[in-house]
């Protein structure tokens, strides 16, 4: 399998890269995080994002998308993460869309999708009950209430979840906690009579919540795919959505790298650049070879997404370990490399540090990850 982006794939690459350079580098986050913006994003950049068609990327066209694919969307996530563009396109596409699309009846995917691509309608997954990614530990309970349903529970680390429009839950019909089987999808809408959310603020500025819901009342047509069959199309949306994290991840490392080499070349002692020091030079190529490393496994995760589909689950977690470790890696590096200066909040290289943290944590961190991966090769 050719693992280098066709033609089409590098003019959206460049495309994309220039917008993020010209429309949101990380001054933008940065602003947003000043500002105290209640949303966490600036609406009129996530407009013009909508207007690219980022929002569609991954959509059929006959939900008014542009069926481009997951390899389309990973190349966009890659520039947004080179410049860590606040924007709910993580939330509300790559996982939100992703779990309607799979699961969704076809009046669900028509009411909901082309608003997404649209961008009048935001969603987020409101998955996490525990401090550590355990998709099956559901202990949020939906009981049968007539031809309805009543949820109640409480979610946490739900990204953009304090303004989606729709909350996609993830909650318990039958069983325990901890059980696969038993697991349904529900669509609730962010303002239901019931719902209570609370934005948190986390340390790389990416937007989440804690959501708690108390008998909130919902409808059959509510429900996401079949009742207590939720965990299969889970595991499906949370695979995509770590993969779709990867590239994100990539973007940001590539971005390190490339500041860190740049400040190698231009910062002196002794009156030569410090990028002259040997110890400095193998350092960095050790980077170098990670990253091309990174690299090769998300262009393949991609790739497989849209093509023949062999192996994704390996896939999504040999890519969601190797960049979490990787960007740890090159983020410390990063800073180190910038000295004193690489502490500071004046300066960029610090955003990627804390971005490399909360990346790391989302969907699984390497650890859990490392523990899949062994677990789906038979270990």
């Amino acid at each position: 399998m050719q693992l280098v982006l066709n033609e089409d794939q590098r003019m959206l690459q460049d495309a994309a890269r220039n917008f993020c350079r010209d429309h949101a580098p990380v001054d933008v986050l940065r602003e947003t995080r000043d500002s105290r913006d209640p949303t966490g994003y600036p609406a009129a950049l996530w407009q013009q994002m909508v207007n690219l068609g980022w929002a569609g990327m991954a959509i059929p066209e006959e939900h008014d998308g542009f069926g481009f694919g997951y390899g389309g969307l990973g190349i966009v996530l890659e520039e947004t993460g080179r410049t860590l563009v606040p924007s709910p396109l993580v939330a509300s596409v790559l996982l939100g869309a992703t779990a309607v699309n799979l699961a969704g009846s076809e009046a669900q995917k028509k009411s909901i999708l082309p608003q997404v691509v649209s961008g009048q309608m935001t969603l987020a997954l409101a998955l996490e009950e525990t401090p550590f990614h355990r998709p099956s530990h559901i202990a949020c309970r939906a009981q049968r209430d007539g031809e309805g349903f009543r949820i109640s529970g409480r979610k946490q680390f739900v990204l953009d979840g304090h303004c989606a429009d729709q909350l996609i839950v993830v909650a318990r019909t039958t069983g325990e906690s901890g059980d696969e089987s038993g697991i349904t999808l529900f669509v609730v809408d962010g303002n239901a009579e019931g719902l209570k959310r609370m934005r948190t603020s986390m340390v790389d500025s990416r937007n989440a919540a804690i959501i708690e819901l108390e008998d909130v009342r919902v409808d059959q047509d509510a429900v996401l795919g079949d009742v207590d069959g939720g965990h299969a199309v889970l595991e499906r949306v949370l695979d995509i959505g770590r993969i779709g994290l990867a590239a994100e991840m990539l973007g940001g490392i590539q971005e390190v790298f490339d500041r860190t080499v740049a400040y190698l070349k231009e910062r002196k002692q002794f009156g030569v650049p410090i990028g002259s020091f040997q110890a400095l030079q193998h350092r960095a190529a050790i980077l170098y070879s990670e990253i091309e490393l990174c690299r090769s496994l998300v262009r393949k995760a991609l790739a497989e997404l849209d093509g023949e589909q062999r192996g994704i689950p390996v896939l999504a977690s040999a890519a969601k370990a190797k960049l979490g470790e990787v960007f740890t890696l090159v983020s410390n590096e990063g800073v180190q490399m910038h000295g004193g200066i690489g502490m500071t909040d004046e300066f960029d290289i610090g955003f990627y540090l804390k971005r490399a943290r909360v990346a790391g944590q989302c969907l699984g961190d390497t650890a859990f990850h490392r523990d899949r991966y062994a677990r789906l090769n038979g270990y």
